[in-house]
């Protein structure tokens, strides 16, 4: 069991649901205060997991060129040229302080399931990319990570979608490739595919190793 899910349960097991609900909005808000004034530590998430798999495919020479930026990266930064970007700098709806086309190139990692609304996110998140850059979303994979169809998520209390590569599942399964088809136009999907390098833990009640997410690169023509 991880680290995050045992203290799920725990709190789970104090507060009564109508309190437990607010639990997220309060550890972002206070994160929102704290790294205003301290630097974020360094930490290896999900991106770093994925690193010695993109290094093997020349991910960095292809596709982060350039000016890129890493929205909600939590400390673990995709590339030395990326601005980290997370809660602290403003809501990832709406990226408010970030200029059209200012960047060559977005990523985004296990972010966007805990967004509200995906598609002002998605449409906002394309605006800030130059043409000819690209939007690299790294997500995790429902039946690889959730290891279930419907919410609420077994680990994290703050997933409000999940995720397949093609098509949406209702009531809360989103596909890629349609939220894409809803929300961008002139468009190219340089690749999409599912990685799970490492990934061994099927059981559906313990959390997920190695990589469980699907990958999707997409470039503003």
């Amino acid at each position: 069991m991880s680290i995050e899910q045992s203290v799920v349960n725990i709190i789970r097991s104090i507060l009564p649901d109508r309190l437990f609900k607010y639990i997220p909005r309060i550890y972002y808000n206070l994160n929102k205060t704290r790294y205003k004034f301290f630097q974020r530590p360094l930490l290896q998430k999900e991106t770093f997991k994925a690193k010695k798999r993109r290094d093997k495919e020349g991910f960095f020479e292809l596709y982060c060129k350039g000016k890129g930026v890493d929205i909600g990266y939590g400390g673990d930064l995709l590339s030395p040229n990326c601005f980290g970007w997370d809660i602290e700098d403003g809501d990832a709806h709406y990226l408010e302080k970030i200029s059209n086309e200012e960047f060559n190139f977005l990523y985004s990692s296990h972010l966007l399931e805990h967004l509200d609304d995906v598609n002002v996110t998605i449409k906002n998140w394309w605006r800030v990319i130059k043409k000819n850059g690209y939007m690299i979303l790294y997500l995790p994979e429902r039946d690889l990570y959730e290891k279930k169809k419907t919410l609420p998520s077994r680990f994290s209390l703050d997933h409000k979608h999940f995720f397949k590569l093609e098509n949406d599942e209702k009531p809360n399964t989103i596909g890629i490739m349609q939220l894409l088809e809803r929300n961008l136009k002139n468009y190219k999907v340089i690749y999409s595919k599912i990685c799970k390098e490492g990934f061994t833990i099927t059981d559906p009640y313990k959390h997920s190793d190695g990589e469980y997410s699907i990958e999707i690169i997409v470039q503003k023509l």
